[in-house]
């Protein structure tokens, strides 16, 4: 298991960072706790990666990662793996991520977070990859459930089991991505708030996702798909304080990666999260007390 692992965020609510923001963002300073980005964006050289320097002195930064392909048996690419400690090494993130998915094969990268069937075997190579991805990084990484639009006839575990098994098998944390849980449950079935009772550790979660979803007919099947284009959604919005219940010490951070809007709209929903969480963190502690 890895060691050294850098502290975590505090609790408070971030959002991922886009660079049409980044000016405004700049000027206005915003009380905001935390950005989030995609490390691939910032491998290379160029504006982003000093645009990103520039954050990273004033706030915390969390890398949340598209492109490992956790689950690919082939194993890690050597060369982004090695890119992506660099770029550790040099912003010192407050939290590191990626997805529970896989997306690359025969050393051709598809552009999308593919799902995985639940079995022993694709355990194996998970937890293999994650234990490599982690002594690589000397750090705890936080694991993310994915969207889910179909349900593998073979997988032998459920979603939130595997997780559990891969946190007791590996150390990792993880990731637990709300908006993906409602779409999820609605596609392919099961309650939300069951997923989060099952089996995932709180211990495990330092981190939750909120974003907006897509409401598509598909032949007269309704269909969500996890766009981040949109608001947060009502069912959301209450398996997040749900969520935050459950996993006090988990940092919230809100996704809006496509239909971008102006960033005063960004804050307005990290703002909603920040006071749900802090009255029910308030709740919680009145409970303890009592």
């Amino acid at each position: 298991m890895a060691s050294s692992f850098l502290p975590s965020v505090t609790p408070s609510v971030g959002v991922g960072f886009r660079t049409p923001h980044y000016r405004v963002i700049v000027a206005t300073r915003p009380a905001i706790g935390w950005f989030e980005v995609h490390p691939e964006n910032y491998l290379g050289g160029g504006e982003l990666p000093a645009q990103l320097q520039t954050l990273r002195r004033d706030w915390p930064i969390s890398l949340h990662g598209v492109g490992l392909s956790l689950g690919s048996a082939t194993g890690l690419d050597d060369r982004h793996l090695g890119r992506l400690a660099d770029l550790c090494q040099r912003i010192e993130p407050a939290l590191v991520s990626e997805h529970l998915a896989w997306s690359v094969t025969g050393g051709v990268y598809l552009n999308d977070l593919l799902p995985l069937p639940y079995t022993e075997e694709s355990f194996a190579v998970v937890a293999s990859n994650v234990a490599r991805l982690q002594d690589r990084l000397r750090r705890r990484v936080l694991i993310e459930n994915p969207s889910s639009y179909l349900r593998f006839a073979s997988s032998s575990l459920g979603e939130a089991e595997f997780l559990a098994a891969l946190v007791a098998r590996t150390g990792c944390g993880l990731l637990c991505d709300v908006n993906n849980i409602v779409v999820s449950c609605h596609n392919v079935g099961g309650d939300p708030l069951d997923y989060l009772d099952a089996a995932l550790p709180p211990a495990a979660v330092e981190e939750i996702h909120l974003a907006g979803h897509a409401v598509n007919d598909a032949d007269g099947t309704i269909i969500l798909i996890d766009d981040h284009g949109s608001a947060v959604a009502p069912p959301v919005w209450s398996l997040f304080a749900a969520a935050v219940r459950r996993f006090p010490q988990a940092a919230p951070l809100v996704e809006w990666d496509s239909n971008l809007p102006t960033f005063d709209v960004l804050l307005a929903e990290a703002a909603t999260a920040e006071r749900m969480q802090r009255q029910i963190l308030r709740e919680v502690s009145d409970a303890y007390a009592a």
